[in-house]
């Protein structure tokens, strides 16, 4: 688990086999933690009530003929050879596929879009036009011209997201829960429940609380965890297909599912929400696709996980074909005697690293959802230098532990969780089924024939499932409609809100021609270092900032306008990070930089931000691009032209730094900036300041501007914030200001502030509050 870099990760069909099988490997602790853990409860769930294991052994060979095609035609045929290949730039998941569609059909929900975005090289790759008269040319301009399908999309989007969530909820509960279960053989009827679930809940409260430490530093025991526990029951299958029943595999033939369905009838189609959970865990297969890749998880499933669950399955199926009794049904009845307690405690450990695997995915889909404008702002800490995914939440992380103990406490039975469970998982693949369809057509440019022969196929089989998860509505599977139901209305209340808002900064922009009216003093005093005013507008000046000048007497020498903003691909490269452009003429000292981060992106922390942040304003400025555009600004046209700088830490041809430490000054190179951090130890603060080089290729006026920012970044820089009030405008509908100003003012008020993931130093920090009437 613990990868050695994203170039690693991302160039891994170049690399060698051995490392595609280290890397699938590796995927065995990730990835598949869930998925092996489901032979611990389907087998009870599905008999639990709807239907009885008779002598004739027709229900029992039944599931086990469900249980091996829906293994087979989801797990295997849909994702391994189908899902799998639909990823966004390495990266897999429901967010992966709606950042397709967005860029495929320009359906982007994100207010801040700039033009320059489109040419990232990561946004335009493998992007063709569908042929013109084509069904996917219609298809195309029709979500392009309709707001409300893009709405429909970005909400199909979110369903799957908030079942993710919900997964993350129940999926601990009922793997730790049925592992934990195997105590009962040893335990009366009466006692066994009074141990069961205060050891479930004492191990995942455990799980939650040792989260902020991540999993980086004991990642290398999962995959040899969920290994063994793999070889464990396949052997364990082995054993009880030879001792009790050899001609079981005859269960595997599609006739017996057949015979199932007419013996069973309503009940049979009821218990289908058991056989379901067979698969739980499956999307993990796609959701994780950027930490590794394509190869190696087809590998890993296809030669480990799929023959060991199948036989798994079958030997469980075979011990319960000569055993009737109904209240021993379960996976460890079926475990020989003498080795239960050994696979109890490997149980245990799976169902950990399951569980870990569940909640790592449900922080990532939290993180992409605050990226995209969807989900109120959270403290994110990354918890692995390496491995990007490994993030931590706190917010998130403590209130899932609450919601797994009250499921826990509430269920205390496998079979209401199971209910449960199962229909969060069954919805988060019809979603995906649904994008899938569309980047079938939109982004493969297959026939549309195709794209409706994948809904027909998968979606008709997940909607079996998912009319018998459904109709357990009130034996359990209420709880993820429950909880998806307040997730999304968080949701949609935040993005609703966060348009509102950036609407009424576009219409209140103060304009170029106003600035250039104030002459280059801008009518004030200029005082010495850099102003950064903080602003989600990519073009225009903010309203903040007429609103600062009229207030204030005096201002910085330098200005730079920044915009933090996220862009649909996963991951913007360093050389891409910045746009820099001029607000203004030359003299007046005025900078706009967007900063562009993709959906996975790590923020820096706030020392080598403003590093890097200032470094591509001088290089933006070495290179002579803003004398471009002076004849534009000049004209009092309010156009700004945006430049790409790379990310100073790749490289600065013609400027130099030095560390200043003490009395002691080090030279840096010009080819190259360091990363610069405070020691651990009490001593001076390190700080970077520009060393302008004897050069012919500087002319004077960009000598000139760059010692004016050499001089302002020497007396240090100020943060100036907008602290902003949204409230619905007179005349607005009742539901608008019950959204407005109560749902997302509160949502504003509880969560981090707008550029919480700059580290802005306090001390530095000052706010600016304005009324937004939206």
């Amino acid at each position: 688990m613990d990868l050695e870099s994203r170039f690693y990760q991302n160039h891994v069909k170049k690399e060698s086999w051995r490392t595609i099988l280290t890397l699938a490997y590796q995927s065995l602790g990730v990835v598949y933690g869930d998925l092996s853990t489901s032979p611990l409860y389907v087998y009870r769930s599905t008999f639990a009530e709807d239907i009885e294991h008779s002598e004739t052994n027709e229900e029992i060979y039944g599931v086990l003929s469900f249980v091996f095609w829906t293994l087979t035609l989801v797990p295997l045929l849909k994702y391994v050879f189908i899902v799998l290949r639909a990823d966004d730039n390495g990266e897999g998941g429901t967010f992966a596929l709606y950042s397709l569609l967005c860029r495929h059909a320009k359906v982007n929900s994100l207010p801040s879009f700039h033009s320059a975005d489109e040419d990232l090289s990561s946004y335009k790759k493998d992007i063709v036009s569908p042929p013109p008269s084509t069904f996917g040319a219609r298809l195309k301009t029709t979500l392009e011209k309709y707001r409300v399908l893009q709405r429909f999309l970005l909400v199909l989007a979110l369903l799957g997201a908030c079942m993710v969530i919900g997964d993350g909820i129940l999926t601990p509960a009922i793997s730790v829960f049925s592992a934990v279960s195997g105590i009962e053989l040893t335990l009366s009827k009466e006692h066994h429940i009074y141990v069961e679930v205060p050891a479930t809940c004492a191990i995942l409260i455990a799980l939650f609380a040792l989260q902020h430490y991540g999993t980086h530093r004991v990642g290398f025991l999962f995959a040899p965890i969920v290994i063994t526990w793999l070889l464990c029951i396949s052997a364990i299958g082995v054993y009880n297909i030879f001792h009790w029943n050899p001609h079981v595999y005859k269960a595997l033939s599609p006739y017996y599912m057949y015979k199932f369905l007419k013996k069973t009838q309503r009940g049979g189609w009821m218990s289908l929400g058991g056989i379901l959970l067979c698969i739980t865990g499956s999307e993990a297969m796609f959701a994780d696709l950027g930490h590794f890749s394509q190869l190696s998880i087809k590998i890993a499933f296809t030669s480990i996980v799929y023959p060991s669950l199948v036989l798994a399955y079958m030997g469980q199926a075979a011990y319960l074909s000569r055993h009737h009794d109904h209240d021993l049904i379960g996976f460890y009845v079926s475990v020989p005697e003498k080795i239960r307690w050994p696979v109890l405690v490997i149980a245990v450990l799976a169902a950990v690293v399951g569980s870990q695997a569940i909640i790592t995915g449900t922080f990532s889909i939290i993180k992409q959802c605050s990226a995209l404008g969807c989900f109120p702002r959270v403290k994110i800490v990354h918890t692995s230098s390496k491995l990007h995914g490994q993030i931590y939440i706190p917010e998130i992380n403590w209130i899932l532990m609450l919601l797994c103990l009250a499921v826990t406490i509430g269920f205390r039975d496998t079979k209401r969780m199971g209910n449960a469970s199962g229909l969060a998982v069954i919805t988060v693949m019809l979603v995906t089924t649904c994008l899938m369809s569309l980047v079938i057509v939109l982004c493969w440019h297959r026939s549309v024939l195709l794209a409706v022969c994948f809904v027909l196929f998968f979606g008709t089989i997940e909607a079996l499932y998912f009319s018998a998860s459904l109709i357990k509505f009130l034996e359990g599977a209420w709880v993820p409609i429950a909880l998806s139901f307040v997730f999304m209305i968080v949701m949609s209340v935040w993005h609703y809100g966060t348009l509102k808002k950036y609407e009424f900064d576009v219409q209140n922009k103060v304009s170029v021609d106003w600035l250039l009216s104030l002459g280059p003093s801008l009518g004030i005093v200029r005082v010495r270092g850099i102003g950064l005013i903080h602003t989600e507008l990519v073009s225009g000046i903010p309203a903040i900032f007429s609103h600062f000048v009229t207030n204030l007497p005096a201002f910085h020498q330098v200005l730079i306008f920044l915009c933090v903003k996220s862009v649909p691909i996963p991951h913007v490269k360093n050389e891409e990070r910045f746009l820099v452009g001029h607000i203004g003429p030359r003299e007046y000292h005025m900078y706009r930089c967007i900063v562009r981060y993709g959906y996975r992106d790590a923020h820096k922390d706030d020392i080598q931000f403003e590093n890097d942040l200032v470094c591509s304003v001088a290089e933006y400025i070495r290179t002579g691009k803003g004398s471009l555009t002076d004849g534009v600004q000049d004209s009092g046209k309010q156009s700004e032209e945006m430049f790409v700088v790379g990310t100073p830490s790749t490289h600065l041809d013609g400027i130099q730094l030095c560390e200043e430490n003490g009395s002691n000054e080090e030279m840096v190179g010009t080819s190259e900036v360091r990363e610069l951090k405070s020691p651990r130890v009490a001593k001076p603060r390190k700080r970077v300041r520009f060393v302008i080089p004897e050069s012919t290729k500087i002319d004077k006026g960009s000598r000139e501007e760059l010692k004016e920012l050499m001089e302002a970044r020497e007396a240090g820089i100020a943060y100036i914030l907008g602290h902003s009030y949204v409230r619905a405008k007179q005349g607005s509908s009742f539901m608008k200001k019950m959204v407005i100003n109560f749902g997302y003012d509160f949502l504003r008020r509880n969560s981090r502030a707008p550029t919480y993931a700059l580290s802005v130093p306090h001390a530095s920090t000052l706010e600016v509050g304005m009324v937004y009437h939206v």
